[in-house]
């Protein structure tokens, strides 16, 4: 076939020739000897080098040139058998892609612009009187706007085939589902959970003691020393408890901590400020800082001699 195509193509190029006589010298080889791939090899070098050469005639519209070169490509690879031969092959097949884009993308970026739209309107229909214009039509317009009208009136037309409806059947307005709720039931048993606020209850009635105790101590003595006054020799949780207790009688104003020149700290009363100054903010809530662990109390009661202490000791019971 590739053989009376060349032969009566009386225009082919001299790549065309060269094809042909290639494929006259090889048509009876033997492609599975080494001179038979040499020769299939040969020919792929012809067809690439007429993709390059004549890549301007296989744009052409009304050239069979592509037609020629991808028929001897589509011959040639039903001989390849080795990767050498494989290898020629895609790189035929790849400059022949290469050279149907590069004509596509020319021909879209030289696509048909506004200028050549409106020239081929004036050639087409410009300049002369339409079969349905008058006398008068044509002498007032130079386009026949009702014989472009008739040429493009077969786009708009219905076209055969089955009808179709976008939405609903049924265009009844759907009335709305009504929803039953399910009243909840009230559990009718109350859980009631256990009370466990009497330890805390005695506690903080201990702690009232123990504030009202050292009060009176405060009171009665008007001046006394830290020490003295929280100290229990015998109890290291008792002088902790104390110490509670002072910073109770601190925060609610009734008793004061102040440094003297010699560094002792000395513990006085005061009188709790009235309800109202505290509501208007007119007084403030202070809080004490006293660092104390067991060393602590030990260094204490050394400093502290027997029977300074002020805090009666309390008889677990």
């Amino acid at each position: 076939m590739l053989k009376r195509e060349l032969h009566d193509g009386g225009d082919s190029s001299s790549s065309s020739k060269k094809l042909h006589s290639e494929v006259a010298a090889v048509n009876d080889a033997d492609y599975q000897t080494a001179k038979g791939r040499r020769g299939l090899r040969s020919r792929y070098l012809t067809v690439t080098n007429m993709i390059n050469d004549e890549r301007d005639e296989m744009a052409r519209p009304d050239s069979d040139k592509f037609d020629l070169i991808f028929n001897e490509m589509e011959s040639l690879h039903q001989l390849v058998t080795k990767p050498r031969e494989q290898v020629a092959d895609a790189k035929a097949l790849l400059d022949i892609t290469k050279s149907l884009v590069m004509s596509v993308k020319s021909n879209v970026n030289g696509g048909l612009t506004p200028s050549d739209f409106v020239t081929h309107i004036l050639e087409n229909f410009g300049g002369q009187c339409g079969p349905s214009n008058g006398a008068e039509d044509c002498s007032r317009n130079s386009i026949a706007w009702k014989d472009i009208g008739v040429a493009v009136s077969h786009v708009f037309r219905g076209a055969s085939g089955c009808s179709t409806m976008i939405g609903p059947i049924d265009t009844k307005k759907k009335q709305r589902r009504v929803i039953n709720r399910r009243k909840r039931v009230r559990p009718t048993e109350l859980a009631r959970p256990e009370e466990l606020c009497g330890d805390s209850r005695e506690e903080r009635t201990e702690t009232d003691i123990n504030m009202l105790v050292m009060f009176d101590i405060l009171r009665t003595n008007k001046v006394v020393k830290l020490e003295n006054l929280v100290l229990n020799r015998n109890s290291f949780a008792q002088t902790v408890e104390n110490l509670f207790a002072l910073s109770f009688l601190v925060k609610d104003g009734r008793a004061e901590i102040k440094v003297n020149e010699a560094g002792l700290q000395l513990v006085s009363p005061r009188n709790a400020p009235a309800a109202n100054s505290v509501i208007s903010k007119d007084v403030s809530f202070r809080h004490f800082v006293f660092r104390f662990d067991f060393n602590d109390w030990k260094l204490m009661a050394h400093s502290v001699g027997v029977g300074e202490e002020l805090m009666p000791h309390r008889n677990s019971q």
